[in-house]
């Protein structure tokens, strides 16, 4: 073992020079660090050390702050090379202070500080700090306060932790982790915050590249001359499942966006936010469904309810490839919208009724069990788990997905202007576990949209398989009335 007082000599040569400070202080390829390389950072992590290193041993960009922006696909390794960044960090200059933010506390707390843990407790000089749940302090006695890393989740409502980001004379590292969720605001503050002269200031920025717009895209855009960039496919990583991207290529095409994205490192395309394309939804529209495509099927019926307000009420009824015109009411309580779907209900006697049973909705779905068969009526939560969880963030995303995978199969759908509107308006993204997500009602109306009611209740059609269990006879809509609002008088 090293001596204490020759290492502490080893370290403090390595104030300037991250990239030999952690060929130095791991023991790679042993213990907990097996897998994670035989002797060395896997080569995109070592071109970013390296850069910092330079930047920092010319005595002309030192005092300068260093922007560093990393656009990847999944897996490459991020977070260990925040530790490595924040071991170095710490152990190379007194009271230097680094803040780690990202999207959600559980984030910083499962994800990315086990892996900081690891790095810390592997180092060679492990007990100059101490690890916490989402802080690393120094272990010299009354330095806590002036010497520490803190991981802090982002708020447009609570800036203050980046505003008062100030240590003159020393160093500050701050590291936006999954950089394209975060705000404007976080990102403005954050900019006004890294001004102390004398201070060696450097900014990391890691993220898949799941939006086209906001200030992450803005790094490799507009703002491009502000940072050294680097777009990282997931394919030239060392220590990376190969076979398992070349699956996905194959299943999505190399130049899908969910390539582009989750693999590649590059941004999509405009329009990539658009979950269900325009092109699409007109040729639906026009579609005309032979009946041997669904006059044998189930006939599934869906509700999305609402309770006064601008919201509406609406019943969407589908078999097979052909969706029915949209019966909608506004302006009544739920004790008469429960007897309004019993009423479409006993006209039509369909497969199953499924009922949004989000927000008033839960008691429109115990009315009707009380009067209807109850093993017909399902209620269903928009933000449940969705089955397939390792692709959908939640069961609306899950029906969204599987409602887009009908419509470009072709279906037969009602004109309804309002219906083939938001459709072709739900954006989309990925959540944190590169799961496809879904954009909320509320986020809709922030853009100035109406809510997406009609398309509710047609994706609810998609909840889940239905068996049919009816006998042979055709269907009528009548005696209900179709392609109308109701209002209560």
């Amino acid at each position: 073992m090293i001596e204490n007082d020759a290492m502490i000599q080893d370290i403090a040569s390595f104030t300037h020079d991250p990239y030999r400070f952690v060929k130095y202080a791991y023991p790679w390829g042993k213990g907990e660090l097996i897998g994670e390389g035989s002797e060395r950072s896997r080569a995109w992590q070592a071109d970013i050390l390296k850069i910092i290193g330079v930047h920092l041993q010319n005595k002309e960009t030192r005092y300068m702050p260093l922007c560093i922006a990393v656009s990847s696909g999944h897996g490459i390794g991020k977070s260990a090379l925040v530790a490595q960044v924040i071991n170095w960090g710490l152990s190379t200059c007194e009271d230097c202070k680094i803040v780690v933010t990202a999207e959600t506390e559980p984030q910083l707390r499962t994800k990315t500080w086990p892996e900081i843990s690891k790095w810390f407790r592997s180092s060679i000089n492990s007990g100059w700090f101490k690890v916490n749940a989402t802080s690393v302090l120094s272990a010299s006695p009354g330095r806590e306060r002036t010497w520490r890393a803190d991981g802090i989740a982002w708020s447009e409502n609570n800036t203050e932790a980046f505003a008062g980001l100030h240590n003159k004379g020393k160093r500050i590292i701050l590291i936006f982790d999954e950089a394209s969720a975060i705000a404007p605001r976080v990102w403005e503050v954050a900019e006004g915050a890294l001004t102390d002269e004398n201070t060696e200031i450097i900014w990391l920025a890691f993220g898949n590249p799941t939006r086209n717009d906001g200030r992450f895209s803005e790094c490799f855009g507009s703002r491009k001359h502000r940072w050294v960039l680097r777009q990282i496919d997931s394919r030239t990583v060392e220590g990376i499942n190969k076979a398992q991207l070349q699956q996905e290529v194959d299943d999505y095409g190399e130049d899908s966006d969910f390539v582009r994205v989750r693999i590649r490192g590059v941004f999509p395309r405009a329009g990539f936010n658009q979950f269900i394309d325009s092109e699409t939804v007109d040729k639906c529209r026009h579609y005309i469904a032979p009946e041997s495509s669904y006059e044998s099927m189930p006939i599934i019926m869906a509700a999305d309810v609402a309770r006064f307000g601008d919201d509406a009420n609406v019943c969407c009824i589908r078999q097979g490839r052909k969706v029915f015109p949209l019966i909608k009411w506004r302006g009544i309580d739920t004790m008469q919208t429960s007897d309004r779907l019993c009423e479409i209900y006993r006209s039509i006697t369909p497969d199953i009724l499924f009922i949004d049973g989000g927000g008033v909705g839960g008691g429109v779905v115990d009315r009707c069990k009380q009067l209807l068969p109850q093993n017909k009526v399902r209620e269903i939560n928009f933000g449940s788990a969705a089955h397939d969880d390792t692709k959908y963030f939640n069961k609306r995303a899950e029906m969204y997905g599987t409602a887009r995978e009908a419509l470009k199969a072709s279906l037969d759908l009602t004109n309804d202007a309002d219906l083939e509107r938001q459709l072709t308006s739900i954006q989309y993204g990925f959540s944190n576990k590169q799961q496809i997500q879904i954009e909320k009602k509320e986020d809709m109306k922030k853009r100035g949209l109406s809510s997406p009611d009609e398309a509710d209740a047609f994706v609810l059609t998609y909840a889940e398989p239905v068996l049919k269990e009816r006998e042979e006879k055709p269907f009528i809509l009548n005696p209900i009335k179709r392609d109308v609002t109701y209002s209560l008088a």
